[in-house]
């Protein structure tokens, strides 16, 4: 099969497995009375989604959260996670400093670690 094929395939699922989150998420929600309706919580008790207008609080915390040691934390808005870039940022420096074989000078020592 043909590379680029493959690929499209590939997005045409991952359009479809997020499609059939959303529409199931959407359906857990409306299946309550109207109200315990809280538009946020887990599809099948293992995918987070959020369908609350997002603040800033709740973005910062998806995005950028040093206290969290989780590299995916659960979306602002929609169906799935996101990548906490704090948490990453932490991967990624402490993945190259093993690699170059130094010691990060102070400031990962400053940072909180998990």
């Amino acid at each position: 099969m043909n590379p680029s094929r493959r690929i499209r395939r590939l997005r045409r699922f991952a359009k479809l497995a997020g499609l059939a989150l959303t529409l199931a998420a959407i359906s857990q929600e409306m299946a309550k009375p109207e109200p315990e309706r809280t538009w946020h919580g887990k599809v099948m008790g293992f995918v987070p989604y959020d369908f609350r207008p997002p603040t800033w609080e709740r973005i910062r915390r998806a995005y950028w959260n040093p206290e969290d040691p989780r590299l995916f934390t659960d979306r602002a808005l929609g169906v799935g996670w996101s990548i906490n870039l704090y948490r990453a940022s932490e991967l990624l420096e402490r993945g190259f400093r093993s690699l170059m074989g130094t010691t990060a000078p102070g400031r990962l020592s400053s940072r909180k670690t998990a």
